[in-house]
Order: C-alpha cells, then sequence, then structure tokens
C-alpha cells in the first residue's frame, strides 16, 4: 500500500539524491531557495520505505502552483507511486486557491511527458537547448 504524506525537506531531498534521471542535481541549498513562499512537500512509502517524492510551490502570483521536482525509485516505478503523490498535489493546491498546475521538464524525459498528458496536463512552450534534448518543455493543467 502507498501512503503519501506532506513531509520535510530534508526526507524527500533523501530521495532525490536516489533518482537517476537526475544527473545535475540541485544542491540542498538550492531547495532550501526556492521554498520560501508557499510550498508543498510530498513523500510517498511503501512498507515505511520512502520511494517517491513531490515538491511544488507557489512561483507566480497567477493562480498557479508550480510542480517543481519529483522522482520515483526505478524498482516501484508502475506500482502507481507518482499518480498519487500527483493526487494528492493537485488536491491541496485545489483546496488552496491555485487554478492550474504548471510544470516543466526536458524533452528527453519522454516518460515524464506521457505521464503529464495522461493527467490532463497540455503543452505551453518550451525553451529551445543543445543538444534538442535539453530542450526545456512547459506543461499547464487547468484544476
Amino acid at each position: 500500500m502507498i501512503h503519501v504524506k506532506e513531509n520535510r525537506l530534508e526526507d524527500a531531498f533523501k530521495i532525490s539524491t536516489k533518482i537517476p534521471e537526475f544527473d545535475d542535481p540541485y544542491p540542498f541549498d538550492e531547495y532550501q531557495r526556492r521554498l520560501k513562499l508557499k510550498h508543498l512537500i510530498l513523500t510517498a512509502e511503501i512498507q515505511e520505505k520512502p520511494v517517491g517524492f513531490k515538491i511544488g510551490y507557489e512561483r507566480n502570483d497567477n493562480g498557479s502552483f508550480y510542480s517543481w521536482m519529483g522522482g520515483v525509485l526505478p524498482e516501484f516505478r508502475k506500482e502507481g507511486v507518482a499518480e498519487r503523490l500527483a493526487d494528492y498535489q493537485e488536491k491541496w493546491a485545489q483546496e488552496n486557491g491555485y487554478y492550474f498546475i504548471t510544470l516543466k521538464t526536458r524533452k528527453k524525459h519522454k516518460a515524464m511527458i506521457g505521464f503529464s498528458l495522461k493527467r490532463g496536463f497540455r503543452f505551453s512552450g518550451e525553451i529551445p537547448k543543445i543538444p534538442e534534448d535539453e530542450t526545456r518543455i512547459w506543461m499547464e493543467k487547468i484544476l
């Protein structure tokens, strides 16, 4: 059974260090810097083992909540962990007065793009990079 809870930054950060796709990870102080405004830190556990996290914060004063970082340990993917984290974040954002959620990913993260599209996100912009796989993709979902 998957248990999602609001948690401390240290716990979420510890999980983030084990996500292989984060090939150039943010240091802990960058997490602290971004989370000065209203934010939500979630972790997911299976049998009391931390297996995933999701962090978002209020980035702009336009009614949006920014889903910044998240990930699930490879051995626990395809078990519904990411869905449970996203469900919790979206419900929380709506209950806290946000109208939509935004996220930014990279073109190379095909699984994340597919996951977001299945959850009702749409493309809202891109930031071209070289190589092209590093291009940033903006997506948003109305709550």
